[in-house]
Parts: structure tokens; C-alpha cells; sequence
């Protein structure tokens, strides 16, 4: 009995599988290969403050700049008006991956223009 041939659509499908597992693996071990071992390091950025009915919120970006992840990353946003008073604000990331930023809001009672932010990581967990 003869073997049927296999048609171009076969072969086709068999090219492309190869070509994507081969770029997953390619992928996979460059990343390998280009992780390093530094330690988390969650860096925190605020944006400008926004509007809203009866408060102010502020954007803040936590980056990991780190080669590790980084777990239940509490920050610390502290308003400080003139006048001596303060406010804080404070959040926690449950989960911040290596090379990731996650945006969060905080938001006060009192305007942020009127006084002084000041941003901080205030601990986190290594996994």
C-alpha cells in the first residue's frame, strides 16, 4: 500500500508550528538569559493631582527596577501643608513584577497644590 503525500497545506502548518515554537523557546531563553540578580527596587512617581467632587486624587506609578518580584509593597504619600498640618494617603500592591510599574491613587481632602507631596516605599515582601 502507498503512502499518501503529504499537500502543501500540511506542510504549511507544520513550517509555521516550528517557526512559533522556536521563537517561544528563542523568547524564553533570552529572557533567561538576560535576567540578572538584583534585589526589587519599587521606585514611586507621582502624577498631578486631579479634581474630584469633594477631594483630590493623585496618580502614583510604582516601578520595579529590579530583577525580582516584589510582594504587598506599601507605600506612603504624605501631604504637608503649610501651616505645620499633614495628611497621608497609603496603599498596598499586592504584587508588583520584575521590570513592572502599577498605578495606584491616593486621595486627600485638601488640595495638593497648596502644600508639599512626599512619596515613599515604605517595605515590601520578597517572594
Amino acid at each position: 500500500m502507498k503512502k499518501p503525500k503529504k499537500n502543501w497545506v500540511e506542510w504549511g502548518v507544520f513550517a509555521l508550528s516550528l517557526v512559533l515554537i522556536l521563537v517561544t523557546v528563542g523568547l524564553l531563553l533570552k529572557e533567561q538569559i538576560s535576567l540578572g540578580e538584583n534585589p526589587p527596587d519599587p521606585q514611586v512617581q507621582l502624577g498631578p493631582a486631579e479634581v474630584h467632587a469633594g477631594y483630590f486624587a493623585v496618580p502614583v506609578t510604582v516601578a520595579n527596577r529590579g530583577d525580582e518580584t516584589a510582594e504587598s509593597v506599601h507605600v506612603e504619600v504624605v501631604l504637608k501643608l503649610s501651616g505645620g498640618e499633614s495628611e497621608t494617603g497609603e496603599f498596598d500592591l499586592p504584587y508588583l513584577p520584575r521590570r513592572a510599574t502599577r498605578q495606584a491613587w491616593v486621595t486627600f481632602r485638601h488640595d495638593p497644590g497648596s502644600g508639599k507631596l512626599e512619596a515613599h516605599v515604605m517595605g515590601y515582601q520578597k517572594p
